[in-house]
């Protein structure tokens, strides 16, 4: 039976969990993840797990923080005075803004803080600084 190599197109059915249990991720009700390996599309570790793997296998990997979005980085936290805010939004915790660049690319933050005047944004990826367990399940090698 063939394995997945670099470049092969696969379809995986995943369920990602925190280090607690908690899933954050599931294709258990819709279709199975379509990707193409090597192309920097899923994160490293994911696509580790997935090489040499065969059709219908199972496993469950832990990936480390390193090889999954990274450690959390402080320089991708900025404050915000209210006045730079548009009237109508309420900034809460854990609210998600996008904010664009002078070139017009959109940036994605999260509330961290919400001060009197002023609140602070988190650029991080929402999963950085953790580690994940994935179960996979193999599907199609195209």
């Amino acid at each position: 039976m063939s394995q997945v190599k670099e470049n092969d197109t696969v379809r995986v059915h995943y369920t990602g969990k925190l280090s607690n249990g908690q899933i954050f991720d599931t294709s258990a009700e819709r279709e199975p993840l379509e990707a193409t390996l090597g192309q920097g599309l899923l994160i490293p570790g994911f696509e580790k797990a997935i090489i040499d793997m065969e059709v219908n296998e199972k496993k469950t990997v832990t990936i480390p923080k390193e090889e999954a979005y990274g450690d959390i980085q402080q320089e991708l936290f900025h404050k915000v005075d209210n006045t730079q805010l548009p009237a109508e939004v309420k900034p809460e915790v854990g609210m998600g803004l996008v904010s664009k660049s002078e070139d017009g690319r959109e940036h994605q933050f999260r509330v961290a803080q919400v001060n009197e005047d002023h609140i602070i944004v988190d650029g991080n990826h929402p999963l950085a600084g953790q580690d994940l367990t994935f179960e996979l399940e193999l599907i199609e090698i195209k």
